[in-house]
C-alpha cells in the first residue's frame, strides 16, 4: 500500500485532527510507534498514557541460505533499522540473524518485560523442515514477511524498542556472546520463591477467579473477545472466498480460476468449428485465460497475504489476552494471600483466647470448638504447646503481612502497566488494520483495473464480427 518504509506508521493519526503535523524528524521525532507530542501535550498526558522517546523503523530482507552444502544449513536474514533513539550507537544499525536468534529475542523479552505485550513468532512449520521446503524461495519470503511484522510490532512499542536486548539484536557483531551474557546476567533480579509459591495447591486453586474484578479490565477483556471473534469470522469467510476463487482441489464448479480456464479451452474449441469467426473467438479465449491468470495472481499477491496478516493479528491479540490474564493472576495472588493471612490471624486469636480462658468469646464458632476438642484428644492442649504454636504463628503472620503488602503493590503496579499496554496495543492494532485493509483494497483495485483493460481490448475485436441479416 505504501512504497516508502518510513510512511508505514505515519499515516495513523495519533493526535486530534487539529494537532499540527511535524514532518521533520530532527525537529519533531516521528515514525513507527512514536506518538507525536509537543511541550504542551506532555502536561496533558494521563498517568496511564505511554511515552515514546523516538522512532525505530525496521526492515527484514535478503534471506540467504548459509552452510548450504551441510546438514547444518540455515537461513539468515538481514535486519536493519533507522532510529533516533539515544540507546542506539548508530542511526542505521544492521546485522544478519537466523530464526533461532528471533526466538531468543522473543523468549527473553517475555521474561524481561512480563507486563508488555510481546508479539508471537511464526510457527516452525515442521512439514517444511521434514521435506526440505524451508529453503524454497516461497517459504523464505513468507518467513521474511512474518519476521518483519514481528520486529515491526516491537519497534512500535515504546518500552521494547528501547531495551538493551533489542539494541544488541540490531547492532551486536558478537550476538552469541551477548546471548550468553544475557543468560548469565539478566537485566532484572532473579525471581526467588516467594511465600505465595509455598502455599499448598489446595489453597491456591489454579481455576480460581478474581473475587473483586476491576470494571476497567472486564471491559478490556470483553473488547478483546469481540475483536478476536471478528477476526475469526473474517478469516473463515476469506478462506471460503479464496477456496472458491483458487481452491485447487475443489469439485468442478467451485473453483473460479479453473472454471475460467476451462471456459477458455471450450471457446477455443468453438473457434475451430466456426471458420468465419475463428480469430475473434481465439482472442476471446486468450482474454479468458488472462482473466484466469489475473484471478490466480490476485490470490497469491493480495488474498493470501491478507489471510496471513489476519491470522498474525489474531495471534498478536492472544499475546495481549495473556497479559490481561497475568494481571488477573497478580490480583488473585493478593486476594488469596489476604485470605490466608486472615485465617492464620484467626487461629492465633483462637489460641490466645484459649490460653486466657475466654475461648467462647472469640466468636470463632463451632469449628474452633471442635478443633480444641481434637487438640485435647491428641494431647496437644497444654499451654506450653499453645504458646509455642502462637509464637510460630506470630512469625508467619509477620511474613504474610509483608507478602500481602508486596502482592498488593505488585498487583497495583501491574494494573497500571496493563492499562498502558492496552493503549499501545490499540495504537498498533489500528495501524496494522489500516495497513492490512489498505493493501487489500489496493490489490482488489489493481485486479479490477487489469481485468477491465483486458475486457476492453476484446470489445473492438468482437464488434468487428460481421452479422448478415
Amino acid at each position: 500500500m505504501l512504497g516508502d518504509e518510513e510512511d508505514v506508521f505515519d499515516s495513523v493519526t495519533w493526535e486530534s485532527p487539529s494537532a499540527p503535523y511535524h514532518a521533520d524528524h530532527t525537529v519533531q521525532p516521528s515514525g513507527p510507534g512514536f506518538k507525536q507530542s509537543t511541550a504542551g501535550a506532555e502536561d496533558e498526558r494521563g498517568p496511564h498514557d505511554p511515552k515514546w522517546e523516538g522512532y525505530l523503523i525496521v526492515t527484514v530482507k535478503d534471506p540467504v541460505k548459509e552452510l548450504a552444502e551441510t546438514k547444518d544449513a540455515y537461513v539468515s536474514y538481514l535486519v536493519s533499522a533507522k532510529t533516533n533513539l539515544p540507546i542506539f550507537s548508530t542511526p542505521n544499525p544492521s546485522s544478519r540473524r537466523r530464526f533461532q536468534d528471533f526466538v531468543f529475542l522473543r523468549d527473553h523479552l517475555v521474561k524481561d518485560f512480563p507486563a508488555c505485550v510481546v508479539p508471537a513468532l511464526p510457527d516452525k512449520h515442521r512439514l517444511e523442515y521434514l521435506t526440505g521446503d524451508r529453503f524454497s524461495p516461497e517459504f523464505m519470503e513468507r518467513r521474511r514477511l512474518d519476521l518483519h511484522r514481528f520486529l515491526e510490532r516491537i519497534s512500535r512499542h515504546p518500552t521494547l524498542q528501547r531495551s538493551t536486548l533489542v539494541r544488541a539484536f540490531f547492532e551486536s557483531t558478537e550476538w552469541h556472546v551477548h546471548m550468553h551474557q544475557h543468560l548469565a546476567h539478566p537485566p532484572g533480579p532473579e525471581p526467588t520463591p516467594g511465600l505465595i509459591d509455598n502455599i499448598s495447591d489446595t489453597l491456591l486453586n489454579a481455576f480460581a477467579r478474581v473475587r473483586k474484578p476491576d470494571e476497567r479490565f472486564l471491559d478490556m477483556r470483553e473488547s478483546v473477545d469481540k475483536f478476536e471473534d471478528g477476526l475469526v469470522v473474517c478469516e473463515r469467510l476469506w478462506n471460503r472466498v479464496r477456496g472458491r476463487t483458487n481452491g485447487g482441489g475443489l469439485a468442478p464448479g467451485e473453483d473460479l480460476t479453473a472454471d475460467y480456464h476451462d471456459l477458455a479451452v471450450a471457446v477455443q474449441g468453438l473457434g475451430f468449428l466456426e471458420s468465419g469467426i475463428t480469430d475473434p473467438l481465439s482472442h476471446f479465449s486468450n482474454t479468458l485465460l488472462e482473466f484466469s491468470a489475473l484471478l490466480r495472481h490476485k490470490t497469491q499477491t493480495t488474498t493470501d497475504p491478507f489471510l496471513v496478516h489476519l491470522h498474525s493479528l489474531l495471534t498478536y491479540s492472544h499475546a495481549n489476552r495473556a497479559v490481561l490474564k497475568l494481571r488477573d493472576q497478580k490480583q488473585l495472588d493478593f486476594e488469596e494471600l489476604s485470605d490466608y493471612l486472615s485465617g492464620v490471624t484467626q487461629e492465633r486469636d483462637r489460641l490466645s483466647a484459649v490460653i486466657s480462658g475466654h475461648a467462647g468469646s472469640t466468636g470463632l464458632g463451632l469449628s474452633a470448638y471442635l478443633k480444641d476438642k481434637v487438640d485435647s484428644l491428641r494431647g496437644a492442649d497444654d499451654d506450653r504447646s499453645r504458646v509455642e504454636k502462637m509464637r510460630k504463628l506470630d512469625v508467619k503472620i509477620k511474613e504474610l503481612q509483608d507478602a500481602v503488602t508486596t502482592a498488593h503493590e505488585t498487583s497495583d503496579a501491574f494494573s497500571d502497566e496493563t492499562l498502558r499496554e492496552q493503549t499501545i496495543f490499540q495504537y498498533t492494532k489500528e495501524a496494522e488494520m489500516k495497513e492490512m485493509l489498505g493493501n487489500l483494497a489496493d490489490g482488489e483495485i489493481e485486479f479490477y483495473q487489469s481485468a477491465m483493460e483486458e475486457w476492453e481490448r476484446i470489445i473492438p475485436i468482437i464488434q468487428r464480427i460481421r452479422v448478415d441479416v
